[in-house]
């Protein structure tokens, strides 16, 4: 069987496919420019660049499998929060109010054929007050988060409402990546 390799830094994304079993090969991260082009709208967005991810880490012979997730409240895309600050600003757009998490994975096979699925989950935040936003950005764990927040950690606290995939909004959809595996012959049925 072809190696399968994970195109992602995400520890995230690895320790989600070993709770259903899996273990790639390889990991080997895809560098490449995640910013959005003008006018792109949230959906398109995290399917490119699940596509470019496994283009970029891709060989012939090899299964590439990457990902991208995407935070937006309405049309606008939220960002990887790279300090407090964004974090701290991202928590507040997103306090009391419902948000999509939307999460792209690519499957690039060893006979170069690109298999993609996007999985769309509606996420619910409690109105947070400015002590928890604070505490929650000062404790560093939304750096580097979409949108600011991870909801496997204390995010978890302030979701009201989850309908979509929870592993879908850490960031690995396992429902769906699972398909695409099994679909290019991967994974035994």
């Amino acid at each position: 069987m072809a190696p399968l390799v994970l195109a992602s830094a995400s520890p995230r994304r690895l320790a989600l496919l070993a709770q259903i079993g899996i273990t790639p090969d390889a990991v080997r991260p895809a560098n490449i420019d995640e910013a959005a082009r003008r006018d792109e709208l949230p959906r398109p967005h995290a399917e490119r660049l699940a596509r470019e991810k496994a283009v970029a880490a891709g060989a012939v012979g090899q299964f590439t499998l990457a990902a991208d997730t995407v935070v937006a409240l309405g049309r606008r895309i939220l960002p990887k929060a790279a300090d407090a600050a964004e974090v701290a600003a991202c928590l507040r757009l997103l306090s009391g109010r419902r948000h999509h998490v939307l999460t792209a994975v690519a499957l690039l096979g060893p006979d170069g054929r690109m298999t993609a699925r996007l999985v769309d989950s509606v996420v619910g935040f409690a109105r947070l007050t400015a002590a928890q936003i604070d505490g929650y950005a000062a404790g560093g764990e939304g750096e580097g988060k979409a949108g600011g927040y991870a909801i496997q950690g204390h995010a978890a606290a302030f979701v009201r409402f989850l309908s979509g995939s929870y592993s879908g909004v850490v960031g690995l959809p396992l429902f769906e990546t699972a398909q695409l595996l099994r679909g290019q012959g991967w994974l035994r049925p």
